[in-house]
C-alpha cells in the first residue's frame, strides 16, 4: 500500500460503514471524497493527496484498481456517453465524472466479509487491490 504502486492510477472507492460514532476529521474527509452514505462508489485517479485521503479513512471504505470491465459496467448505468476504454486511456477527463458521482450501488450479493476487519485480515476494509472489482461486481 505504498503511494508509489497507486499513482495515476484508477482507483474506485466504495463506503462501507456508516455515520455513527465517526470522528469529525474523518467524516470532512469522507465528504471530501463525496462519499456520504453507505454503498456509494467514487472513482479517482490517484495522486499524493488522494492517497491521504485514503489513508486517513482507510477503515470506513474499501478501494482497490478498478479493471476496464467493471468501470464500463458502472458507466453503462450511471454515465451511458462515456466509454470505459476512454476513462482508462486518459482521453476522457476523470474530472468530468465527477458531475456524475457518486454512484449509488445496491449492497452486496452475499454480504460483505467483515466491515470491521481490514481486508488482509479477512473482512472487507481497506486496500484490496484488484479484489475491489468482485465486490463491485456484486454490487451493480
Amino acid at each position: 500500500m505504498k503511494k508509489n504502486t497507486l499513482d495515476n492510477k484508477l482507483v474506485s472507492v466504495v463506503r462501507v460503514r456508516g455515520r455513527v460514532n465517526v470522528r469529525s476529521d474523518i467524516t470532512e474527509t469522507l465528504n471530501r471524497l463525496n462519499l456520504k452514505r453507505v454503498n456509494n462508489c467514487v472513482v479517482l485517479k490517484v495522486t499524493n493527496s488522494y492517497m491521504g485521503m485514503l489513508n486517513k479513512c482507510h477503515n470506513h471504505v474499501a478501494y482497490g484498481e478498478v479493471n476496464e470491465e467493471i468501470l464500463s459496467k458502472l458507466l453503462a448505468k450511471y454515465a451511458p456517453d462515456v466509454k470505459a476504454k476512454d476513462v482508462i486511456d486518459g482521453k476522457y477527463d476523470v474530472n468530468k465524472l465527477k458531475e456524475m458521482m457518486p454512484f449509488r450501488l445496491h449492497p452486496p450479493k452475499h454480504g460483505y466479509k467483515s466491515t470491521k476487519l481490514s481486508f488482509t485480515q479477512g473482512g472487507s476494509l481497506g486496500y484490496q487491490g484488484e479484489a475491489i472489482n468482485s465486490l463491485i461486481k456484486r454490487m451493480v
